[in-house]
């Protein structure tokens, strides 16, 4: 559970109303939550970081895997309780609510308003009904619509993007490129959740983009269910690349990086451009989620086991520096061990710099969830600690190559004792990836800086360095 950082508001003089705002799941989804603060904002209302001392709370779920939604369950319950206190509004909108919302209603009287992402196109008219004018809003009657009958979502508008609150600091912010998902994985929700993919129109990304680096934004990560889709709906051919292009010609950005990018994707010319445009970050965040055929096949994948193959070796003999990062699925339906040690093998043999493995979810009203052979959740377990395992060994070696080489560093933090300052290279994407641990030498103010570092030492999945 992520409490948002507060925001120094003007309060509304006649109502004296305080929102709190509580965020959970990924970085699209806290940017939907950073246009609903834009907009109490714009309302002139104040924005606080106590739940405690909150007229209003404001929680955006995620409902994407079970322990995703067991956690916001857990969160609107505890936020629930300080309406016998201070607070006199509990709203709840995002993924969970697009996905259950019908059964919310039943389980959760306590909330006064429900937002479904299909709503966000109304979302300050719903939140106004409630709290401008105190009007409870009156649920929409039952439909029959099912999880696979969802539309398109509304995107939201220019506007909300440019007046939504940055809360992640000063040196870094998520921009939006696209809304939603066509990929149809078998395991996933999302597309129902949110939608087919949706692009943003090129000028406004662009618009949006020379906001943020006028606010003193140094990194920009670009964000998309699949980045490499960007353009497709709109242009007929993918823009990702001359997007970056484009945005890298923005003076104030030091940093650009895009997440998501999925392997049949990634073109010749995005290799192309990542590789000779110093501003844009060496880094391929590629989802395989597998590497048996017979597995990608039954998750709808796009993608073989030889393409993927030939895809991190075309990768990697284009931009030698590279920094790679992938996702896996563990004990998928019917995964048999022989394929999940073909995939212990491939972890081993590609020798990814980032990996984060997930056990299966088993999600109502996708594909996987009807098929035969669900593993057990023990099994699953074991298999997510063994590839883990694996990976550390893996993520060691690659660390240990970094032993006396210098990178620069952003400074964002400092160790709790005070003799550590805490950053990131341009190969670590924050919040994500590991971090540099530099001595402090001196009384110097390095906050928010770059530096020069060597690295002196490895530490699981961090380096220690000092200042040269």
């Amino acid at each position: 559970m992520k409490h948002l950082r507060p925001v120094p508001l003007v309060s509304r003089k006649e109502e004296e109303m305080k929102v709190g705002f509580v965020h959970l799941g990924c970085s699209k989804n806290l940017i939907d939550t950073e246009v609903a603060i834009g907009l109490f904002k714009e309302n002139r209302f104040d924005i606080v970081n106590d739940e405690t001392k909150a007229d209003i709370i404001v929680i955006n779920t995620c409902g994407f895997i079970d322990s995703a939604k067991e956690e916001a369950i857990h969160t609107i319950l505890e936020m629930a309780e300080y309406k016998k206190q201070q607070c006199k509004y509990l709203i709840v909108m995002g993924c969970l609510v697009q996905r259950y919302y019908e059964e919310l209603i039943k389980a959760l009287p306590e909330v006064d308003l429900f937002i479904k992402i299909e709503e966000y196109d109304k979302l300050w008219e719903k939140i106004e009904d409630l709290v401008k004018r105190d009007i409870v809003i009156k649920h929409k009657k039952k439909t029959s619509k099912k999880i696979l009958d969802i539309p398109q979502m509304p995107m939201l508008t220019q506007e909300e993007f440019l007046n939504r609150t940055i809360t992640t600091g000063k040196n870094y912010a998520y921009l939006k490129i696209g809304e939603g998902c066509s990929n149809k994985c078998t395991y996933c929700a999302i597309p129902y959740i949110r939608g087919p993919f949706v692009s943003r129109k090129k000028e406004e990304i662009l618009e949006e983009a020379k906001q943020l680096a006028k606010q003193g934004i140094k990194e920009l990560i670009l964000i998309a269910q699949d980045t490499t889709k960007y353009g497709i709906d709109l242009y007929g051919e993918s823009k990702l690349a001359e997007l970056l292009e484009e945005i890298s010609q923005i003076e104030e950005f030091k940093w650009i990086r895009f997440l998501y990018s999925y392997p049949e994707g990634i073109t010749d010319e995005l290799l192309e451009v990542v590789g000779r445009n110093p501003k844009i970050a060496n880094y391929f965040d590629i989802p395989i989620q597998h590497i048996s055929d017979t597995i990608l096949k039954k998750m709808n994948r796009k993608t073989s086991k030889n393409q993927i193959r030939n895809l991190i070796s075309k990768i990697r003999k284009a931009i030698p520096d590279v920094t790679l990062r992938t996702s896996l699925i563990v004990g998928f339906p019917g995964e048999t061990k022989e394929e999940f040690e073909e995939l212990q093998e491939f972890v081993k043999e590609a020798k990814f710099d980032k990996l984060g493995a997930f056990m299966y979810s088993k999600e109502e009203g996708t594909p996987a969830a009807r098929l035969p052979n669900q593993i057990h959740g023990n099994t699953k377990k074991a298999r997510y600690n063994q590839i883990m395992k694996v990976q550390q060994e893996v993520a060691r070696k690659n660390l240990e190559k970094k032993l006396k080489r210098e990178y620069e560093v952003l400074i964002e933090d400092m160790s709790f004792d005070g003799k550590y300052y805490i950053g990131r290279t341009m190969q670590d994407v924050p919040e994500i990836d590991g971090l540099v641990y530099i001595k402090k030498q001196d009384d110097t103010k390095r906050f928010n800086q770059f530096v020069k570092c060597e690295v002196t030492e490895v530490s699981k999945y961090d380096l220690i360095g000092k200042i040269k």
